[in-house]
Order: structure tokens, then sequence, then C-alpha cells
């Protein structure tokens, strides 16, 4: 019996390329950009200029993609990568299959869910392993090896900290955020506040047009909330449809200026996918810190019953909790 490879033609195979989700680009060994399929057009738009498949990851990327290619090395790893539409980016598996010809096809397919990126985590966690039986073999290998293992490292840890959906950093690291500034700000005595951003009605959105555009609307609020809030403030996925937002040596007030301005951007916002297209609004709960008094628990618990008078009010709006 002939196998599915064998019975393909070349016409089936560009079919294939074009129809499929995946990005797949066939470079030469040094990353320059021979052919891609659709799906890569798409993330080439955003960058027309790029030639390079280096030009599209960034620094720490850059490197691993370049041992890579110097080395004709095929396997997979995580990467985040650039997409089109609204300019975000998205955690990608990607893999390199060595040509014949000394050329190489690169794929990249985005990982959508938390069982795909803990087999992902898994995987690196074994390439590590591998990687470190095979440095005692001979000093160059371990040298080429141990570059690619520190770059394996921080990508597993930025998974380990980073929502899938989102890219925000997840729960328990934006827990952690708070339980620190928490304690700096009992120890020096100085301002915080924090806040919980609630999207409304979400429910009605995902039984109205399905999960994957309820998933969409995160996406986009979470790429407003992240590009509009200042340095040093942090957000993150607080769970479901929330978002929490530090904002050290900030009172209420401060947070206030900043809820309004993050209500009005979302509410101007329209989420569009295929026929779809809404409005989303925001309530938000604000809370500041009080020394010798609140515990980070309580800081949070004083927001989210502040967002929730915020809803009662009629949602689209922030309230201070008392």
């Amino acid at each position: 019996m002939k196998t599915l490879a064998e019975i393909i033609t070349t016409k089936d195979v560009e079919t294939i390329f074009n129809t499929i989700h995946a990005m797949v680009a066939l470079v030469e060994s040094d990353g320059m950009l021979v052919s891609w399929n659709s799906a890569f057009e798409s993330c080439k738009k955003i960058s027309p200029s790029v030639v390079n498949l280096n030009e599209l990851f960034s620094p720490n990327d850059k490197s691993l993609l370049y041992g890579k290619l110097t080395n004709r090395m095929p396997g997979h790893w995580a990467v985040e990568f650039p997409s089109g539409g609204s300019g975000a980016s998205k955690y990608c598996e990607c893999v390199f299959i060595p040509m014949d010809n000394g050329r190489v096809l690169f794929i990249a397919e985005r990982m959508e869910s938390d069982i795909a990126l803990q087999e992902m985590i898994e995987q690196l966690n074994r390439r590590v392993k591998l990687f470190q039986i095979e440095s005692e073999f001979t000093k160059k290998i371990a040298r080429n090896k141990q570059i690619e293992i520190d770059a394996v490292l921080v990508q597993a840890s930025e998974v380990a900290h980073v929502d899938p959906l989102t890219f925000l950093v997840n729960r328990r690291t934006i827990i952690r955020e708070l339980q620190d500034e928490v304690l700096r700000a009992e120890r020096y005595h100085s301002m915080l506040s924090v806040s919980v951003v609630d999207v409304d009605n979400f429910k009605a959105v995902n039984d109205t047009h399905g999960h994957p555009f309820g998933d969409e609307v995160l996406r986009q609020v979470a790429h407003q909330l992240r590009d509009s809030i200042r340095h040093p403030d942090v957000v993150g996925r607080y769970g479901g449809e929330e978002f929490l937002i530090i904002l050290p040596n900030s009172n209420s007030e401060a947070a206030s200026e900043q809820a309004v301005r993050l209500c009005k951007q979302v509410r101007e916002m329209v989420v569009t996918m295929k026929t779809h297209e809404v409005n989303v609004t925001l309530s938000v709960g604000i809370a500041q810190f009080r020394v010798g008094v609140d515990t980070w628990d309580t800081l949070l618990n004083r927001a989210d019953n502040a967002m929730y008078e915020a809803k009662n009010d009629g949602r689209d709006r922030w309230s201070i909790a008392k």
C-alpha cells in the first residue's frame, strides 16, 4: 500500500499549505525568506520590509533561532510571534525541518489551550535534560547546547508565568506581585492602589456569539489594558473575564483617573470576528492600601466589592472602596 506522502502531488501540497492555519516558510540557512504560505503572509503584512526570519523575533528568540539555523537542528520550541489584525502577539509552537538542498522549512502553529501549554512546558523540560546529558561528550557541543539551554529555560519560565489566552501575567504571578507590593508599602509607608477590572455582560457575549468570539474580546481588552497603563503599573489576568491592575506609589485618585481612561478606550473599541461585531464596557473597582490595616487579600476584597458596586450602579463605570 502506498503511503500518503507517495500519493500527494506537488499541487496537493501547495493547496494544503495555503489551507492550514499553521504558518509555513522556506528559508535559506542564514534565515532569508524564500517562500511562504498564506497564513505566514498575514504575519508578514505587519512588516512588509522583512526579508529575514530573524527580523520577526525578539532578541532572546533570535539567539535560539540562529543556533538552530546554523546547526540545522530539527525539533520543537515555543516562541512569541507577531500576528495580523490587532497587531498583538501570539505564542506559537515552532519546528525546523532541514531540507536536502540546504534550506530549512519553518512551521509555526498557534498555542490556544492550557493543555497545549503544559505539554510544551513538559517538552521543554525534557529537552533541557537531554541537552544536559549531551553536554558531557565534548566541550564544543557543550558550549553550543548551553546557549540553547539558557534560551529554553528563559522560555519555559515565561510560559509558566503567562496566561496563554491574553499573554498577560497569569493569576499566580499577579497575586505574587501584589503580595510583594503590599509588603513594600507596609515597610516604607508608601502609597499603593489596586483596580479590579471586569468585562460587563461577558456571559451574554459568549452565549450569543460563541466562546471563540468571547476569547477574542478578552484578548483585545487585555491588549488595551497592557498598552494603556503606565510604568511601573502591572496588569494580569485575575480569572475569567476579570483583570487586576497594581498601581505602586499611587493613591485612589490616580487609580480613578486611569479607570476613566480605560473605560473610555474600551467603550470605543469595536471587537470584530467574521460577521460578528460588538462593543463591550468595563466595571472597575478601586481600593487604596491602608497601612497597618490592610493585608493583600483584604485590599483585594475591598477592590472586588467596589467593582460590584460599579456594576450595581449601571456598569461602564468605576467605584472606590470605602
